[in-house]
């Protein structure tokens, strides 16, 4: 395990992510700006469209993640390709959109987490570009269903203001569409890696219909672009890795004096920003409170202290906000706020605890557990909440970590939508310190989840985080694997 865990440390840096067919489609429509990209995303899109005709995750089946993938896909090769098979290939994809959208409204609620990240802002600009094309005919209120009111609220914002690197609506510039140059602040819009929003698919965008050519923008994209063609959701996203990683590591009893960590608690205590925290990347303008509260976190467990008052910025009334001009609070952002608050020493007696307990409670209902508009799995949120209720406000939590006990499978594994190491890890972890700080778990449970884990910890992680569409961050996932197997051997 100690070999193991030195491998994972030395590979941890700018992000490991693993390919979205979202923003790999957005890079092949570079054909007359960076042919060389465009040829090589058209050909990974070529070899990536799935059995039914569709583009997204294989597993699980996200209708929001299907939706903009397809519509990104079936857009990209409608004007760059132009092979017979592509064609084939765009109807397949059409009778498949068909399909899928033919119960929108039951489509669009049957995702337990809700829309993906900027599904409102952008499915509107992918469905009228592929009906101007010729590609779909009149399925616009089928595939959108209700959403107009969420665009009508974020648009709101544009009267006054513009779309630059200091809101998140640049991470899905290109919302904008070919004809929303007016909603941008172009001058102001890039990164100084040059991206747009540290985001592959409005980077894309941004090159070939904003600052058509941007070399800073190509460079970056270049630089992004994975050896087989294919594009990732999100880089870097380093504090996100790292900050994550370490998190999971943390855990382990006796792990703060590894070695190897010194550089990657120096490279998060160094992107701290004083009463604002940190990003998911370092190089990202935008900061929020999930990656703030868990690298405050973090940097606490390993003796590193940082300002509360980074943490405590992103205070609302009844709950703590993620970003600025959220549609609406994000559940895990809240649960890791009061694993920092906890971690700093804080109790049920402070009232920003006691805020965010209400919350929680309150955002459960009366399920026994919690689903957060990140990650597609329950087992993410929940077991995160058990970790840092475990000692502080074991009440709210004692009935999820039954649920739990029940929901394991008799392999020992766990899985919302099928058996995954990620979710058997999240769930062994939550036990082990609930097992530690708070009340016995059964120890057969804990060696049925190890035994599993050890078998599968090296196959594929099936993409259950919510970006732009599912995506799988895969040394975040390892590294929750690896300490969940440490806590349980």
């Amino acid at each position: 395990m100690a070999d193991i865990i030195t491998t994972l440390i030395n590979e941890i840096g700018p992000g490991h992510m693993a390919s979205t067919a979202y923003d790999t489609a957005w890079a092949a429509r570079l054909d007359e700006i960076a042919p060389s990209i465009s040829a090589s995303a058209l050909a990974w899109l070529t070899k990536n469209q799935l059995p039914d005709g569709t583009w997204g995750a294989p597993a699980p089946m996200y209708y929001h993640d299907r939706v903009v993938c397809t519509l990104a896909a079936m857009i990209a090769l409608e004007r760059r390709g132009h092979r017979e098979a592509d064609k084939e290939q765009i109807i397949k994809g059409k009778l498949a959109l068909e399909r899928i959208v033919s119960e929108a409204t039951g489509g669009l609620s049957s995702d337990p987490n809700g829309a993906t990240v900027g599904f409102e802002m952008i499915a509107p600009t992918l469905v009228a570009e592929a009906e101007n094309l010729g590609l779909i005919k009149n399925q616009a209120n089928r595939i959108l269903g209700r959403i107009s009111k969420q665009r009508a609220v974020k648009l709101a914002y544009l009267k006054d203001n513009m779309i630059s690197r200091h809101v998140t609506m640049a991470f899905s510039a290109e919302m904008a569409g070919v004809d929303g140059k007016h909603m941008l602040d172009v001058d102001n819009l890039q990164e100084s890696n040059g991206s747009v929003g540290v985001s592959p698919s409005a980077t894309a965008y941004f090159a070939t219909y904003i600052k058509k050519g941007d070399e800073a923008a190509l460079a970056y994209l270049r630089n992004t672009m994975k050896a087989d063609g294919s594009f990732p959701n999100v880089a870097p996203f380093d504090v996100f890795e790292i900050g994550w990683a370490l998190w999971n590591l943390s855990l382990i009893p006796g792990l703060a004096q590894h070695a190897k960590l010194k550089p990657h608690l120096d490279f998060l205590s160094t992107a701290w920003v004083p009463k604002r925290g940190v990003g998911f990347a370092a190089g990202y303008t935008v900061k929020d409170s999930d990656d703030t509260s868990l690298v405050f976190d973090t940097l606490l467990r390993f003796g590193i202290e940082k300002d509360l008052g980074g943490v405590l910025s992103y205070e609302e009334k009844d709950h703590f906000r993620c970003f600025d001009l959220e549609a609406n609070p994000s559940i895990s952002a809240n649960i890791h706020v009061l694993g920092a608050l906890g971690q700093a020493g804080l109790d049920m007696k402070n009232s920003s605890v006691q805020k965010v307990a209400r919350f929680l409670h309150k955002a459960r209902g009366t399920n026994p557990f919690w689903a957060d508009k990140w990650h597609a799995s329950p087992y993410y949120a929940t077991s995160h909440a058990i970790i840092a209720c475990a000692g502080i406000v074991n009440d709210l939590v004692a009935e999820s970590v039954d649920w739990i006990l029940s929901a394991q499978n008799k392999d020992g594994s766990w899985g919302a939508y099928l058996k995954t190491a990620e979710e058997t890890a999240y769930a062994a972890q939550a036990l082990c310190v609930w097992n530690q700080k708070v009340a016995r778990v059964p120890k057969s449970v804990l060696t049925r989840a190890a035994r599993w884990l050890s078998e599968n910890m090296d196959k594929p992680y099936p993409p259950l985080w919510i970006g732009k569409c599912l995506y799988s961050p895969n040394l975040v996932i390892r590294s929750a694997v690896i300490s969940a197997l440490a806590l349980t051997g």
